[in-house]
Formats: structure tokens, C-alpha cells, sequence
């Protein structure tokens, strides 16, 4: 189900500029939030990303596709920094590029679903960039990780990291 979007290398050119969908440290409240993300941000909502599974990692979680839901924020970028932002988040995602044997994530377009916001709402889905682990974490996972099974991540959940 990904969709048709690409990229180049990080830092190059990008076919769209979507927005972002995060469930980790850079959540409200979490300490790469204001690190990366303040005053680089027009818009941040409650968003869940379907089809998706949530692991535990070494401070830090990992989203794999999968029979779930993963529980974030769907961020839009300021005007004029998207390339800024989406290098830093690249950076800290230690994304090199597309099927990179090196990367810890994969930087993918999914859709990612937006919940009503009152009863006349009935919410929306948006196509966004989300960081997924890469294959080989995403092996490790499968095998030997620690589901997060509400799909909902802390530094706290579920070893205490």
C-alpha cells in the first residue's frame, strides 16, 4: 500500500511535501520534540497510523507494518523549512536513503487516519511520511521484540526505557 512518492537522497529533492506522522520521542512532551520540531512546525494533530505494529526499542520505539494500530502526531512542517525539517528527521532517524543496508528506519508514505474532532466530523485520512524500521530491524523484531500492544509509546512503555 505505499503509495507513489519518492525521494532522492536526504537532502535532495522530494516529489511532495508531506507531512509527517510520529510516535516516538519526537511526540509532544518527549525530548526530541522541542529538540527537532520547535518553531519547525505549522500544525501538530492526533493522528493513527492503521496496519501497523509498535515495538519497544533502546529508548525508543519502532513502527512495522502489521495486523495494528500505532498511536502519534501528524506534524506539518512551517513554511519555508520543510527541507530543513525533513533533514533533520532523516538525520535523527538515521535514514540514508531508499533501501539504504545501513538505515535504522525507512522513510515511507502511508496513510495515516485523522479522528473526528466532534460530531460533525467524521475525521480523514492523509498521506504522510512515516519512518518504519528498516528490514533488518524489522527481522529482529518479528523474531525476538517487545510489542507495545496498544500501539501507544512512552518512555516508559513496556521495559521502562
Amino acid at each position: 500500500m505505499t503509495a507513489a512518492v519518492t525521494t532522492t537522497a536526504p537532502g535532495g529533492p522530494v516529489a511532495a511535501e508531506l507531512p509527517f506522522f510520529v510516535y516516538g520521542t519526537l511526540l509532544p512532551g518527549e525530548p526530541n520534540h522541542d529538540l527537532f520540531l520547535r518553531g519547525r512546525t505549522a500544525g501538530e494533530r492526533p493522528a493513527v497510523l492503521p496496519r501497523a505494529l509498535l515495538y519497544d526499542g533502546p529508548g525508543y520505539p519502532y513502527a512495522i507494518e502489521g495486523h495494528g494500530r500505532v498511536h502519534g502526531t501528524l506534524l506539518v512542517a512551517a513554511p519555508g523549512i520543510y527541507g530543513e525539517l525533513l533533514g533533520l528527521l532523516d538525520h535523527l532517524e538515521e535514514f540514508l536513503g531508499p533501501g539504504h543496508p545501513r538505515n535504522l528506519y525507512e522513510r515511507v508514505v502511508r496513510e495515516v487516519e485523522l479522528p473526528a474532532r466532534g460530531a460533525s466530523d467524521a475525521g480523514e485520512s492523509v498521506r504522510a511520511w512515516v519512518y518504519l524500521a528498516a528490514a533488518a530491524v524489522t527481522r529482529s523484531l518479528r523474531t525476538g521484540g517487545v510489542l507495545i500492544p496498544e500501539g501507544r509509546w512512552t518512555r516508559t512503555s513496556p521495559s521502562g526505557a
